[in-house]
């Protein structure tokens, strides 16, 4: 030994679930540029197929500013990874009083939106991939969450996890 103090290394990114946001990368790259349908066909024609599409681009919106005003909520304690930076503080402001994962459900609500918009039977599976994608990653974001913070647990039984006031 040299004498010098060993520094006190942070936890690699596959230790704070680096694996989780890969995986979120490809569904979501699956979505957007995969195919959206086996035949190539819109699931409905004519003026539904307008009308689902309209609504699709402003759920889309809806989606989109969802997700970026409750990454603006989480300030400093932002990441990608499910597991909390080291130092984060616990944030139940704003969006958060109503959803526990308001980027997730952002990010969900534009999937679906995107199915309203490409109106594909693949793009639908995609949406429902990512939901169940985000139902799992939240599941391990939370046993982080509750360790580092035990009033997550009071939280959990307020506030819903995915849907506001659904689930």
């Amino acid at each position: 030994m040299d004498g010098k103090p060993n520094p006190v290394r942070p936890p690699s990114i596959f230790a704070r679930g680096g694996l989780y946001v890969f995986v979120q990368a490809l569904l979501l790259a699956l979505l957007f540029f995969g195919p959206s349908s086996l035949s190539g066909e819109k699931l409905w024609t004519g003026r539904i197929s307008n009308w689902l599409a309209w609504l699709g681009w402003i759920l889309f919106l809806g989606g989109s500013i969802f997700s970026v005003v409750a990454a603006f909520q989480l300030g400093s304690n932002l990441t990608p990874l499910p597991g909390p930076k080291p130092g984060a503080k616990f944030v139940r402001k704003g969006l958060y009083r109503f959803v526990r994962h308001p980027i997730y459900f952002g990010v969900i609500l534009l999937s679906f939106a995107w199915f309203l918009i490409t109106q594909g039977e693949l793009t639908l599976a995609y949406a429902c991939l990512i939901f169940l994608f985000f139902e799992i990653k939240s599941r391990k974001e939370e046993q982080w969450l509750v360790t580092t913070f035990p009033e997550y647990t009071h939280y959990q039984k307020q506030v819903r996890k995915l849907l506001p006031l659904i689930y």
